[in-house]
């Protein structure tokens, strides 16, 4: 397998901008494995397709408003990395002159010094004073739109570019699946499974060699409780929304650890151990994400889905329509 053979042509009209004018008013395409075919729906007949004894897994993670504006300089933190969430990991705005030693200041209360550079132009920064990190950034916080979203965010986003069931903050970007849920819909389905995993910027890192076997994840966080395995262990199928949901669950299921870290990569050839069935949203060529769906639903039968996606005009990316595998 090479990566180009995980390609696809997307005119990029049909990638959304805005989220639906409701959350459920997506359309949902249809796969169905066994028979090798696929249908148009819409998401609202999402419950219909569950059956007795089936969990529905969602991932709980909350995006953090984890862009922050000082002039012309921009930091977007990308987890803590001390106890007292003063000092986080983070992305900066022009790279290659904020160094450490430098200054950003946000306003008259909140400003952060560079203290360290990492890897990929990664910096360590460090808040000064006494305002609870988190409270600045629900203040001045800027949510972490994609970047093939081509505006700037606006105060919709806090809520449309968030789950209505999120709860564990620490995302730097929407497990999307979630997003077309409402609790009137939830409210229709008898099982359901939180599990956490916070989306870094890792989920959505390019593949830059054409042997992606060799291609390895970023790390990120992930925790079940134990009510929630028994949950997922006990079901007659598990339906995972999102791939989040999907890497957190067979996560736990190779390594036994059902809180820790994972950097576990997804491609065609991998034997899933708990994942019956799943929802996700459509998926950028040559990545990851996509690697996972086809490694689920098969290569031909996603490629040609996606053509058909293509050709029936549907919508992209996170604020777009919605793909369920059987």
């Amino acid at each position: 397998m090479r990566l180009s053979d995980f390609d696809y042509e997307l005119p990029a009209e049909l990638i959304a901008q805005e989220p639906p004018a409701e959350r459920d008013a997506a359309r949902m395409l249809v796969l169905h494995r066994s028979e090798q075919r696929f249908e148009d729906r819409h998401f609202r007949e999402f419950p219909a397709f569950l059956r007795e004894g089936d969990c529905l897994v969602l991932n709980d993670s909350r995006v953090l408003p984890s862009r922050l504006f000082a002039g012309t300089a921009e930091i977007l933190l990308l987890e803590p990395v001390s106890e007292d969430a003063r000092e986080w990991r983070a992305l900066v705005r022009p790279g290659r002159k904020i160094r450490p030693g430098d200054i950003l200041r946000f306003d008259d209360s909140l400003s952060a010094e560079i203290i360290a550079s990492g890897e990929r132009g990664e910096r360590t920064v460090r808040f000064p004073g006494d305002e609870d990190v988190y409270a600045a950034l629900d203040r001045l916080g800027h949510m972490p739109l994609p970047p093939y979203i081509k505006r700037a965010d606006r105060p919709l986003d806090r809520d449309r570019y968030q789950t209505v069931f999120a709860r564990e903050r620490g995302s730097v970007a929407a497990p999307t699946a979630g997003l077309h849920f409402t609790g009137e819909m939830l409210d229709r389905v008898p099982h359901v499974a939180h599990v956490t995993l916070h989306v870094g910027l890792g989920t959505f890192q390019p593949i830059d060699r054409e042997d992606f076997e060799n291609h390895k994840l970023h790390f990120e966080r992930y925790s079940i409780s134990p009510a929630a395995w028994k949950e997922i262990e006990s079901a007659h199928r598990v339906v995972a929304v999102g791939t989040t949901s999907v890497r957190t669950i067979e996560s736990a299921a190779l390594n036994g650890a059902i809180t820790g870290s994972t950097n576990l990569f997804i491609y065609p050839g991998y034997e899933f151990r708990r994942t019956g069935a799943m929802l996700t949203n459509f998926h950028l060529p040559r990545t990851s994400l996509l690697l996972l769906v086809c490694a689920f639903a098969g290569t031909e039968l996603t490629l040609a889905a996606y053509r058909h996606a293509v050709a029936e005009r549907y919508r992209f990316f996170s604020y777009g329509d919605c793909i369920l595998i059987l």
